[in-house]
């Protein structure tokens, strides 16, 4: 199983519920097992530049491919790309 998660800061504090809201469109293309799109609580004292957390979990990197090269993957990329500052990825193979 792969773990999808993908950290965004929103570019002004005012658009962090736009960012929210578009990324919760991922949640429709059909290859994910798990999908979950979050406000990051902000409750860790050192870093707080996190906004919105999305948590995906895939059979297979075959599955996390087809997901990525789904049309509305780009469409929402277009549409909360203008929105964001940061965008930190990591895809790890979860332990079974």
């Amino acid at each position: 199983m792969i773990r999808h998660i993908v950290f965004f800061s929103a570019r002004h504090k005012a658009d962090v519920e736009a960012v929210r809201t578009g990324l919760l469109a991922l949640g429709d293309i059909p290859h994910s097992r798990f999908f979950e799109v979050t406000l990051n609580t902000k409750v860790d004292p050192l870093s707080n530049e996190i906004d919105v957390v999305v948590y995906a979990e895939f059979e297979d990197d075959a599955a996390l491919a087809a997901y990525k090269a789904h049309p509305l993957y780009a469409e929402t990329t277009s549409q909360v790309k203008p929105l964001r500052e940061l965008r930190y990825s990591a895809d790890i193979v979860a332990a079974t």
